[in-house]
C-alpha cells in the first residue's frame, strides 16, 4: 500500500481536464474519457483520493485547533485565529479545508462516474474500489459537516457552473446519507486479518464499522446508544469487522517499526525516504535536528497526566512533588511532551537513535546544566517559547533529517475502547466490569501499576467519572488530532477555551488570550470567498 497509495497530482489534472471529443478513434497522445480509463488507472484514482483524504498536515491542522498545544509564530495560522477570537469569514483557513475536502470529492466522483464502463476489471476489484471510494466521500463529507455544519451536497462530478448555483444541504441529511453509505459498503471490503502484505494501509471493514461509530459521537445531541452499539461490534465481533487489540506497550503504537500494528484500524501510509512528511522538524529540540519552534505543547496538556500512584497532580494525599513536576508521572507523558531535563536516550529506540549519547534535554533557563544549550528556553530565539516539544511523531529512522516516512494514524483500537467506556457512562451503565474491559487495559498498557490508576473508582459521581474519563482521552489521544472534535461534541468550548495559555513555569506569556463565543464558535464560517462565487451558500453561519 504505502507503495501505491500515492501518485502525482498530474494524473489526476489529467482526468480532470480530459473530456471526449467526440471522434471515433481518440488520441493516443493525450488523456481522454475513452483512453484512459484502465483497472489499473481506476486504481490510481482512487489511491490519489488515499491523499487528499488525509495527511500529515492534516493532523497537525485538527490538533491546533484544540488546546493540546498553541501556534506561537504564526498569528494567521487557523488555529491561532480561532483560539484568540479574531475569526472571520475572510479568515484563509476556512476556504484551504474547504477547498481541501471539496477536491478530494472531486477525485471520488470523477472515479465512480467511470469506473462502471470499465470491462476489464475483476469484479471483486471493482467492488472493493468502489467502496473505498465511498468510504473517502463519506469520511470527507463528514469532516465538512463537522466544520460547516450544513454543505453543499452531491453525489456525482457536477460542473463548475452547478458548483455555483448549488444550496448548501442540512447537515442531518448529508449525516444520513454518510450512515446508509457506511453500512451499505461494509460487505464489499475486507477484514484487516484478510489483506495482503501489499494492501496494508488500505481501507477495511473495521475503518468503515469505526466512523460509523464516530458519526454518532462526534454530535453535540450524541445518540450514545447507537454508540455503544457500534463500537461493541468492533469489540465483540472481530470475526466479522477484523482482530484489534492493545499493542504490548505505548510507544511501540507510533514506532516505524511497528507500522501496521494489531491496535491501528486505519492510517496514513507513508513510505521512508520516498513519501514522507517534514512537519517534526518544527516540533523537536534543536538539538535534535530541529529548526523554528512554532506549534508547541502547553502546559495544561502536561497538567493533566496523573502521577504514577494515579493522582492527579491537585488531589488531595497526591504524590506530585511540584519541585520535581516530571517525575513520577503518566508514562504517556515521556511518549508525548520533550520536557525539562527529558532523557533522550531513554525514550528513543537505540538502535535508531540518531543523536544516542548526547544525554538529557535541558530547557530550564535557571538550570546550570543548560548554560549553551540549543533548547535552553530563550523567548527571543528559536527554542520552544512554553519550555516544551514533542516527542509523540518523531521517527528516528529519519535519520537526522526529519523527512519522516511514518504512517499518521487516523484510527486505533483504543480509542474505540474509550468511545464505548464513554458511552456506557453517559447511560448510567459504567460498571467494574465495563472500567476493567476498557479503562484499565489501557492504563495497564501505559505502564501504572497502582490500584488507584487501575482499579474502578466506585463512589463516584458521573460527574466525577465524566471528568476522569475525558482526561484519560485527552492523555491517551493526545497530539493524534482528535482533541477539538472532543470539546465540540462535549458544547465545553468555554470551559477550555478561555483564559491565557500558558507554558512551563520558567516560560513567560504566550502572548495571546483564548475566546470563545458560545453562539458561534462551534462552526467555521462558509469562507467568503465561496459566498461571493456562489450566493445560494447564505444564510452565513450565525455569528460570523
Amino acid at each position: 500500500m504505502k507503495k501505491t497509495i500515492n501518485i502525482t497530482i498530474s494524473i489526476l489534472a489529467a482526468l480532470l481536464l480530459a473530456a471526449c471529443n467526440g471522434m471515433e478513434n481518440p488520441p493516443q497522445n493525450q488523456y481522454t474519457d475513452a483512453n484512459f480509463w484502465s483497472a489499473e488507472r481506476a486504481k490510481y484514482m482512487v489511491n490519489t483520493a488515499y491523499s487528499q483524504m488525509y495527511s500529515a498536515g492534516k493532523l497537525w491542522d485538527d490538533e491546533e485547533l484544540g488546546d493540546n498545544v498553541f501556534q506561537v509564530r504564526s498569528g494567521s495560522s487557523l488555529g491561532r485565529v480561532l483560539r484568540t477570537g479574531s475569526a472571520n469569514s475572510a479568515t484563509g483557513g476556512f476556504n484551504s479545508q474547504w477547498g481541501d475536502a471539496y477536491t478530494c470529492i472531486k477525485s471520488c466522483h470523477v472515479f465512480l462516474d467511470n469506473v462502471e464502463s470499465l470491462t476489464d476489471m475483476d469484479p471483486a476489484a471493482k467492488a472493493r474500489l468502489v467502496a473505498e471510494a465511498r468510504f473517502i466521500r463519506a469520511y470527507t463529507y463528514f469532516r465538512l459537516i463537522n466544520f460547516y455544519g450544513d454543505v453543499p451536497f452531491f453525489t456525482k462530478d457536477i460542473t463548475a457552473t452547478e458548483a455555483q448555483t448549488i444550496a448548501r444541504t442540512p447537515k442531518a441529511e448529508v449525516l444520513a446519507f454518510i450512515r446508509s453509505e457506511l453500512e451499505t459498503i461494509i460487505a464489499d471490503l475486507p477484514r484487516k486479518d484478510d489483506q495482503s502484505e501489499a494492501d496494508k494501509g488500505r481501507i477495511t471493514k473495521g475503518a468503515a464499522q469505526m466512523l460509523l461509530a464516530r458519526t454518532y459521537l462526534y454530535q453535540q445531541d450524541t445518540d450514545w446508544a447507537a454508540v455503544e452499539r457500534e463500537t461493541a461490534k468492533l469489540i465483540n465481533n472481530q470475526a466479522e469487522f477484523g482482530t484489534y487489540s492493545l499493542c504490548p506497550t505505548y510507544a511501540e503504537v507510533f514506532d516505524e517499526e511497528n507500522e501496521y500494528n494489531e491496535e491501528v484500524i486505519l492510517d496514513r501510509a507513508y513510505v521512508q525516504n520516498l513519501i514522507t512528511w517534514d512537519q517534526m522538524q518544527d516540533r523537536i529540540p534543536l538539538s535534535r535536528s530541529g529548526r523554528v519552534l512554532g506549534l508547541v505543547p502547553i502546559q495544561s496538556l502536561v497538567d493533566n497526566y496523573l502521577t504514577i500512584g494515579g493522582y492527579t497532580i491537585h488531589e488531595a494525599g497526591s504524590d506530585y512533588d511540584p519541585a520535581n513536576p516530571y517525575e513520577n508521572r503518566d508514562p504517556r507523558m515521556a511518549a508525548t511532551i520533550i520536557y525539562d531535563g527529558y532523557d533522550w536516550d531513554a525514550n528513543v529506540p537505540a538502535a535508531h537513535n540518531f543523536f544516542i549519547g548526547r544525554g538529557k534535554i535541558y530547557i530550564d533557563p535557571n538550570r546550570p546544566e543548560s548554560e549553551g544549550s540549543e533548547d535552553r528556553y530563550d523567548p527571543s530565539a528559536n527554542s520552544s517559547r512554553s519550555g516544551y516539544y514533542t516527542r509523540k511523531w518523531y521517527s528516528p529512522q529519519a535519520a537526522g533529517q526529519n523527512a519522516s516516512g511514518l504512517n499518521i494514524i487516523m484510527m486505533r483500537y483504543a480509542d474505540v475502547l474509550l468511545m464505548y467506556a464513554e458511552a456506557m457512562l453517559e447511560q448510567n451503565k459504567l460498571t467494574e466490569a465495563v472500567w476493567n474491559q476498557t479503562v484499565r487495559p489501557i492504563r495497564e498498557r501505559a505502564g501504572f501499576t497502582a490500584a488507584k490508576a487501575l482499579d474502578f473508582p466506585a463512589g463516584k459521581s458521573q460527574a466525577e467519572l465524566r471528568t476522569i474519563l475525558r482526561n484519560e482521552r485527552r492523555s491517551e489521544l493526545a497530539i493524534e488530532g482528535l482533541r477539538w472534535y472532543d470539546i465540540m461534541r462535549w458544547k465545553a468550548g468555554s470551559q477550555y477555551f478561555t483564559g491565557k495559555p500558558e507554558g512551563a513555569s520558567f516560560a513567560v506569556d504566550l502572548g495571546a488570550t483564548y475566546k470563545f463565543d458560545e453562539s458561534r464558535d462551534y462552526l467555521f464560517a462558509v469562507p467568503q470567498t465561496q459566498i461571493d462565487l456562489n450566493g445560494n451558500l447564505l444564510p452565513q453561519n450565525p455569528g460570523y
